[in-house]
């Protein structure tokens, strides 16, 4: 009868460590130029100061190394399955910091955060564990338009960062709302939000939207812009 062999988890630390961080891989998300695989937020981060691969230094994009990242689900459960109780640790890490950026202060009914918690409310956000993270993601751009020279587009501003990934159920109100947020604009400002240069309804959902307006879905280019812009009076 041959004995069955046993392998440590150091023995595949190789495959399923970050090279940025050195930890285990959370979220692991690979550069699809290269094929070399990192912590999400490792890769997200180091790409705001370089369009290069960190591990082997190749031009991952000219401009917008975003576009060439994508999850591996696969491997983020061989990583938990490997690692014991990694998931567990983690989902604890984001419930508490959550929960500690919430209690960090009191918050007066005014400010950005106090608006933040009402939105979540608004929008069906329960509080629950997750924050929609199980529901299936989608990478959006934000791009400010500044074509049309409409008044209030000294206010309305690009964001520093236009990238970002939520759920396929956000509304375009959210969206508005994270915009009004982001920018600091007064609350009685409004804003449009278009794709392929159609005004989006607020009750739009992103996966609507890709399904239903994003021209480019069949070429899969990636991720799906939207822009936003000074709302138009036409009274």
């Amino acid at each position: 009868m041959t004995s069955q062999r046993k392998h440590l988890v150091k023995d595949f630390n190789h495959f399923i460590t970050c090279y940025v961080c050195k930890g285990y891989m959370i979220k692991p998300t690979t550069v699809t130029e290269c094929l070399h695989t990192f912590c999400k937020s490792c890769i997200v981060q180091h790409f705001e100061d370089s369009n290069e691969c960190p591990k082997c230094a190749i031009q991952v994009h000219e401009t917008n190394p975003l576009e060439m990242l994508r999850l591996d689900n696969t491997l983020e459960e061989i990583i938990f399955k490997l690692v014991p109780d990694l998931r567990e640790k983690e989902q604890q890490q984001e419930k508490e910091f959550w929960r500690r950026n919430k209690s960090k202060e009191n918050i007066d009914e005014g400010s950005p955060l106090c608006k933040k918690a009402r939105l979540d409310e608004e929008e069906g956000y329960k509080g629950d564990e997750d924050y929609h993270r199980s529901d299936p993601q989608i990478a959006i751009c934000l791009d400010c338009s500044r074509n049309n020279g409409q008044i209030g587009e000294t206010i309305v501003k690009g964001l520093m960062k236009k990238f970002i990934r939520c759920s396929t159920r956000v509304t375009v109100g959210t969206i508005k709302k994270f915009l009004s947020l982001k920018l600091k604009l007064p609350s009685s400002y409004e804003l449009d939000v278009l794709c392929n240069g159609e005004i989006m309804g607020k009750d739009h959902t992103m996966e609507f939207i890709y399904m239903t307006r994003w021209r480019l879905r069949g070429e899969n280019v990636y991720p799906m812009v939207l822009e936003y812009r000074p709302r138009i009076d036409f009274g």
